[in-house]
């Protein structure tokens, strides 16, 4: 007999809290140093879905106290130029993070370009020198989805400690630093992927069952553990809306805490890219 029903974890409201916390670190930064925080956002060309981002995120710097500076390129700038102005903004003390909006147009490659953005000031966590730190237990900067999903975790008094974690996904953006997170609070993680034999038998092992693949409805109730906390990273435009990677209703018989979609993982990625440019002003603060 399954559990009544899984508690659903608001990531609106986990969210908010986190902006709350980020702008009282603000004023303080502001007060104690007359220092105030600043992103500096890269949308390259006129993506529409792109430029929505971006603009969330400054709205969003606009309502902690965040100082906004935005560059908007063509579409066809030159590799050169483009990495001209990240250059002018790793050597500008008034910008403490940069954010290049991906996908670039094709001509650009976006491994080159991250690469040319200071560890530092990569509020993104996709350098690898921040890789590297999160896979050493260093302090960094960490991406800012799985950062989200801890938060979500903790949230919903999930317990990591000795807990088994399933990771479905192993993507450098979410999956992989996601693994190093739990890791670090000493939970036991297993990677799932495309090639894994006996999906549905691994994850039904999982304490802790985070989908992050893309695949609408992958994650069915035969997939989950009974009493298991699930948190559904998936965004998937289908014909009837936005869903996830996880079949909500079916699962929420079987978990204990699971997030929807939208309104779970989504709104916690900008909470921690602000939570994320206040870490990176502390730290050059502290170097210098």
């Amino acid at each position: 007999m399954g559990v009544s029903e899984a508690s659903v974890i608001d990531g609106k409201a986990v969210a908010a809290g986190v902006r709350e916390r980020v702008a009282g670190e603000v004023a303080e930064l502001v007060a104690e140093h007359g220092v105030k925080p600043g992103l500096a956002t890269v949308l390259v060309g006129d993506d529409p879905a792109s430029a929505i981002y971006v603009r969330r995120k400054r709205e969003a710097c606009a309502e902690v106290g965040i100082e906004s500076f935005h560059h908007e390129p063509s579409a066809d700038v030159a590799e050169a130029e483009l990495l001209a102005l990240l250059t002018r903004l790793n050597a500008d003390p008034a910008v403490h993070g940069i954010l290049l909006q991906l996908p670039l147009p094709g001509h650009l490659d976006a491994d080159t370009m991250t690469l040319a953005i200071d560890p530092d000031k990569d509020v993104d966590g996709l350098h690898p020198v921040n890789a590297g730190r999160l896979m050493q237990g260093r302090e960094g900067l960490v991406p800012c989805t799985p950062a989200g999903v801890i938060e979500l975790l903790d949230h919903s008094h999930t317990e990591l400690s000795g807990a088994h974690a399933v990771v479905i996904g192993r993507s450098n953006l979410v999956g992989k630093p996601l693994v190093q997170l739990l890791l670090a609070r000493n939970a036991t993680v297993t990677t799932c992927h495309s090639r894994t034999r006996a999906l549905a038998a691994v994850c039904r092992e999982a304490d802790v069952l985070v989908a992050a693949v893309g695949m609408p409805g992958l994650v069915g109730a035969d997939m989950v553990k009974e009493g298991a906390t699930v948190i559904d990273v998936g965004t998937n435009r289908t014909d009837s809306g936005l869903v996830g990677d996880v079949d909500f209703e079916a699962v929420r018989h079987r978990a204990r805490a699971l997030t929807p979609v939208p309104g779970g993982v989504g709104p916690m990625t900008i909470a921690m890219l602000l939570a994320n440019t206040v870490r990176a002003a502390r730290r050059q603060l502290e170097h210098k």
